[in-house]
Parts: C-alpha cells; structure tokens; sequence
C-alpha cells in the first residue's frame, strides 16, 4: 500500500488519503468486535446456564472472566506494540478473538467457557489500544480528532446492540451463534489488516518492566474481583475489603517502583502533560456516573414498566442513533470553544440527562422517553470523543503507546466501578424503600439511584474546569476537514 507521511506539511494525494480511510475502517471493525462481544452475552446467560446445567446466578463468571482477562493484558499492549509491531499485534489479537470465540461456541461446561472467555479477553484487551495507537501514530496530527471521532463511532454502538443482538440470536437460533458470528468477521478484518493496514514509524523498544507489570496487574484483577463482589458476586464484606486493601497496595507499590525505574510501563513522567492529567482524572469520575446507564436503563424498563428483553433493547436504539449523529458536531465545537468549556458544560449536561430518568415511570409519554434516551445518547457520545481526544492530544511519539495504553486501562477500570458503584447503590435504595418487585418502591430505588449516580458525574465537571488555556486549545487547522468516509 501507499506509505502515509505522519508529518502534518506533507500533502497527500489521492492513495494515501484512500489508505487513511481503509486503516480507519479496519480499526473501527476491531472496536466493533470488542465492544459488542463485552455485551452480547448479558442477555443469553440464562440460556447458557440451561444449556450447560448451571443456575444462572453461577454464570456471572462468564462476564467476570473476559474483563478479567482484558484487565491484565492492557498494561502490556503498548509494549508489545512497540517490541513486535503494531500491524502483527494487531493481526495477532484478531485471530486470538477468534480462536477464543470457537473456543465459547464448543464449550461444553460451565469451566470450559470460563476458560474460552479467557482466551477471548486476551485478544480484545489489545484490538481496542492496538488500534488507536495505529491511528494516533499513522494521522497527521491536525487530523487526530476527526480521526478519533469516526473510529469510535462503533466503540458506541456495539455496547448498546449487544443485548437485543443477543436476545435475538438465542431465539432464532442458539446461544452458541453469539460467538460463532465472530469467526467470518474475524478472518475477514485479519486478512484485511494483513493487506492494508501500514505500518508506522519504528520506535525505540525497551527492556519489558516485569515487575511492574505484575504489580500493576495484580491491583487491577484484585480490585475488579472486589467491586464485582459488591455488585453481588457473592463474596463477603471481609473478602472484598482484603481484595480492595491488597489491590490499592498493588497499585501504590506500582507507583512506587515507576519512580524509581528509568523505563516503566507508565511513566509518572507522562502527568507531567497537563492535557493528560486531567483526561485521565476526568475519564475515571467521568465515567463512574455515565458507564451505568446501559446496565440501568434496559433494567429500568423491565422491572418497573413491563418492557420484554427484546423491547428494551430496541428501546437503546436511540441511544447509538443519537450518539453517531454528534460525531460531527463535535469537532467543530470543540475547535471553536476549546476542551474546558466544551467539557464542563458538557459534562453538566450529561448529569442533568441521567438525572432526568429520576423522573421516569409507567405512565412517561413513550416520546417523552425516546426524547431522553436521545439527548442521553448526544451528550454522552461528545463527552467520551472530547475526553479521550484531549488525553492523548500532546503526546510525544515516544510516549504515545504507553498514554494510549493507560488510557484503556483507566477507562476499562471506570467502566467496572461505575456498574459495580450503581449496582451497589441501587442495593441500598431497594433495602431502604423495601423490597416490592416491579412495584412502586422498586422504582423508587432505580429513580433514586439515578439521582445519586448524576451528581457523581456533574461533579467531575470540577475535574475539567481545571484545564489550562493552553492545554484545552484544540489544533484548529483541520477545521474544514470532513471524517474520512468509506472510499
């Protein structure tokens, strides 16, 4: 293929533009694959359980063991990009997606698919930071953000089709159809990759931190386990404390050890960039409120107002339709105004639309509420594209894997303690209004636990509003320039 010039005053003419766009479709597939497969399952594990002999409350393991797994991978993704190539890795965590995904189609025990999860995580823990690093190092830099804005059009959606695509294939067909319509995808993007995608400039490698990997690692699993048992794994209040205490020892112990080594996997040096600081920070409380609303929107709709699984799911569409209609407002919004009062408005914004289904009951108007899910899905798809455009915007090339790589590990981390934080609030408020199942005091629960969760993410604004005014300006010569289409 046409080489790609990563430097912002070199024109290119018409094959290089038609090789940007195809890397771009090939990082999107390798999103889509990710994020729809982390949900896809949610509403077929009764129907895994009946298949295999297990009791459903037994089939958590299956979520539990794919995120798991792309916990303990990310931290070494931008490594091994560096040491092996990112074209190879890439081609490498397709085919292990889907070697796992056969793996989960032929499992014939509740072990068995623990295990092929697994498998299935360790290949998608390295396609979503694999693949933005190719496009952070391939763009010119100007065109970063339109860039990003289009490839994370499908990180969007797979997480809000996954539950109906899911109800769906486990009635017209089997459960086993969830994971075996990976296989032709897979093969297609892995040939696709080994065909188009360019490879970018060499970077020096460094001597692998092992320890560091170990302790950073350990603090994640640990520390995922514990908020997974608040949100109702079954582990005891000591159990989980031990997990969370040993995990935040890990972590401390991680960045105690990153001072004093000169190559760790994530620098401190790297907070010494104040567009990253803050994107990080931002990201983690950020993502705490607003990561819930797909667990509690569909779970809203069937336990208090009647809605069937394939009803509630339809009932997101919204979301994805609003999410993917902003992608090109956003850009030249944020190059108008900049990151901070993008961000901080936004960002209130968002608390204000979860805090709206505080609201929500059987008698809300359906356009009422197709109304909310829409505006939800509008501000939410701005807030992700201006916060991870804003973190790895001032990256050198030298560090751009290992801020790519902390990126993922941050936002992954948020996604679990804002499902975990919900799940644990929406306990709380049930034991305190009573348990009545689908009845008022049930709703009750679910529009206070709205509440609360939007004023953790309002909140956040405060992170924001801390950016510097040379940190938030965004690179404005891009400004007329379209997100690359399908050529």
């Amino acid at each position: 293929m046409a080489s790609v010039p990563t430097s912002p005053a070199v024109p290119l003419d018409p094959e290089q533009e038609r090789a940007l766009k195809r890397l771009l479709w090939l990082v999107a597939v390798g999103f889509f694959m990710q994020t729809l497969d982390a949900t896809i399952v949610n509403t077929a594990l009764p129907a895994m359980a009946s298949s295999l002999g297990e009791s459903p409350l037994r089939m958590q393991s299956v979520v539990v063991a794919y995120s798991l797994a792309m916990a303990m991978l990310i931290p070494a993704s931008g490594w091994l990009a560096d040491r092996f190539g990112t074209r190879r890795i890439y081609v490498g965590a397709i085919l292990l997606f889907v070697v796992g995904s056969v793996l989960c189609a032929m499992a014939s025990s509740l072990a068995m698919l623990v295990a092929a999860r697994v498998v299935q995580g360790l290949g998608g823990a390295l396609l979503l930071p694999v693949g933005r690093l190719v496009v952070l190092r391939i763009f010119p830099r100007e065109r970063f953000l339109q860039a990003m804005s289009f490839v994370a059009i499908p990180g969007l959606v797979g997480p809000l089709i996954g539950p109906t695509l899911g109800g769906w294939l486990v009635e017209a067909a089997s459960w086993h159809w969830i994971f075996l319509i990976n296989l032709p995808v897979g093969l297609l993007g892995a040939l696709a990759t080994l065909r188009w995608m360019p490879r970018p400039p060499a970077v020096a490698r460094v001597r692998f931190d092992l320890a560091g990997y170990l302790l950073l690692a350990f603090g994640m699993v640990a520390l995922s386990l514990a908020l997974d048992g608040l949100s109702g794994l079954g582990l005891r209040q000591a159990s989980v404390l031990v997990l969370m205490i040993f995990g935040l020892a890990s972590l401390v112990a991680y960045w105690l050890h990153a001072l004093r080594r000169p190559d760790p996997l994530f620098s401190p040096r790297l907070f010494r960039v104040g567009s990253l600081r803050i994107g990080l920070i931002g990201n983690l409380f950020s993502r705490l409120g607003s990561s819930c609303m797909p667990f509690l929107i569909p779970l809203l709709l069937q336990v208090t107002m009647g809605y069937s699984p394939a009803q509630a799911g339809m009932m997101m569409l919204p979301v994805a339709l609003a999410s993917m209609s902003m992608k090109r407002i956003t850009t030249p919004l944020i190059q108008r105004h900049g990151y901070r009062r993008v961000l901080v408005v936004n960002t209130g914004l968002v608390g204000l639309t979860m805090a709206s289904f505080a609201l929500s009951s059987p008698q809300q108007p359906l356009v009422l509420l197709l109304l909310q899910l829409a505006a939800f899905g509008a501000v939410n798809s701005m807030q992700f594209t201006a916060m991870n455009t804003l973190t790895l915007k001032d990256l050198e090339p030298g560090a751009a894997s290992s801020g790519n790589s902390l990126l993922s590990m941050v936002q992954m981390l948020a996604m679990g303690m804002g499902v975990a934080a919900a799940g644990a609030v929406l306990a709380a408020f049930t034991e305190f209004f009573g348990s009545e199942a689908g009845g008022v005091r049930t709703l009750q629960a679910f529009q206070a636990t709205f509440g609360c969760m939007a004023l953790i993410t309002v909140a956040s604004a405060g992170i924001f509003w801390q950016l510097a005014e040379a940190d938030s300006q965004a690179m404005r010569s891009s400004r007329e320039q379209d997100v690359p289409e399908a050529g």
